[in-house]
């Protein structure tokens, strides 16, 4: 599945139209949180139920009613994505909090299916035609999209980001470019001195996009404080902070890219930790750093290059890769700020540096090959054929990539 992603181009009464039917998707996913909230326990609430819920709630409030049929079933299914999740942790006894569905107050997307929109025979228009009074959308980007029949079209989305709104479209083709065999082997360790060490001995610099910005941001912040609440000035000094944050995401989103592709198409197999950085984010001194450096987004490029490349992702598991010697396989206990791993058969190495080397070597081992498949793919949620159902939803990939 390929999502290609356009900004619009629209008139201010037809911003304030999309605006209408994201609301009215975020009334119908909280809706129908309410409804399996409410229902007896001896009833059995599911996907198919909230959907017919949802045609009731066209029945009852005429502004569901404007919007497409399929787009308030969309609304309902997100509902159900929440409640499923739930369940599942809770199946599978997941430790700490379960993830109760809770209601949405800040929902920013509108999902279409097959209908409710129709493209312009040229392709760079889109009209969406429910009831909303969304009307015709100017299309704005590099992305090649005549190529592929509207029939492989299976979703549209509506997105409204801090600056502007855009357009996806997920498309029902494969992305697979199997490249020549490398002979090479990479193993991986990701750090906060520096981006990431690998068995080689190199080093990535690690940019530190946020703590660059950060004074820019915490001025941009003090700004909203000094306006009056509610007032025009307060709205722009908002949309101000907003993107200043959204810059640094799609700083780190096309840095951590750039680098795994590079990375994939270098080398035949890669080898990374199996962190659960969620945990990690709990040690309030590291949590900020661990989050600029987006070490799982790193990952999940990683593991979509190696899919579309043909190329083997392993997941080892992180214990005592830092503290285990590369040479003689002897536990050397060294603290955090230890950065020199000093061994006494006489091996002396960065400490990220031997880690990254252990690292592959699990990789190689029957240890851990077990822990992915031949095709790359190991514990996140590539790009998938509905937009809902994503977790861990992969961005676009852009055109010089």
């Amino acid at each position: 599945m390929l999502v290609l992603e356009y900004k619009i181009k629209a008139k201010p009464q037809q911003y304030k139209a999309i605006d209408e039917a994201i609301r009215t998707v975020q009334f119908i996913r909280n809706k129908s949180i309410r409804y399996w909230m409410d229902a007896p326990k001896d009833s059995k609430i599911n996907r198919f139920a909230l959907n017919k819920y949802s045609t009731e709630l066209r029945n009852e409030f005429s502004f569901v009613k404007d919007l497409n049929s399929m787009a308030v079933q969309a609304a309902a299914e997100r509902g159900w994505l929440a409640i499923s999740r739930f369940y599942d942790n809770c199946k599978s006894k997941k430790l700490g909090k379960k993830g109760f569905p809770r209601f949405q107050k800040d929902n920013r997307s509108v999902e279409y299916k097959t209908s409710g929109w129709s493209l312009h025979p040229t392709k760079r228009r889109i009209t969406i035609t429910d009831k909303k009074g969304i009307g015709e959308l100017k299309l704005l980007g590099k992305w090649d999209i005549h190529q592929y029949p509207v029939k492989t079209i299976k979703r549209v989305r509506l997105v409204q980001r801090a600056d502007g709104y855009y357009c996806q479209f997920a498309v029902d083709v494969e992305c697979i470019d199997i490249q020549p065999k490398t002979g090479k082997e990479i193993g991986l360790d990701v750090g906060i001195e520096s981006f990431y060490t690998d068995s080689t001995g190199h080093q990535e610099l690690n940019p530190k996009f946020l703590r660059k910005a950060e004074s820019d941001i915490t001025h941009a912040q003090r700004r909203i404080y000094k306006k009056v609440k509610g007032s025009t000035g307060r709205r722009k000094a908002r949309a101000r902070y907003s993107r200043k944050h959204l810059r640094v995401s799609r700083q780190r989103n096309e840095h951590a890219k750039r680098l795994a592709r590079n990375v994939c198409l270098s080398n035949d197999i890669i080898a990374y930790e199996d962190l659960r950085v969620a945990n990690m984010l709990k040690n309030h001194c590291l949590a900020k750093s661990i989050s600029d450096a987006s070490w799982y987004q790193f990952r999940q490029w990683i593991e979509h290059f190696a899919t579309k490349f043909g190329r083997l992702a392993v997941a080892v598991p992180p214990q005592y890769t830092s503290q285990e010697c590369s040479q003689c396989k002897v536990i050397v206990k060294k603290s955090l700020s230890t950065r020199t791993h000093v061994c006494s058969c006489g091996l002396t190495l960065q400490r990220d540096w031997n880690a990254a080397i252990n690292i592959l070597r699990k990789a190689v081992s029957r240890d851990g090959q077990s822990r992915s498949n031949a095709n790359g793919v190991a514990t996140s949620t590539l790009l998938g054929a509905s937009l809902v159902e994503q977790v861990a939803t992969l961005k676009l990939e852009s055109p010089r990539l």
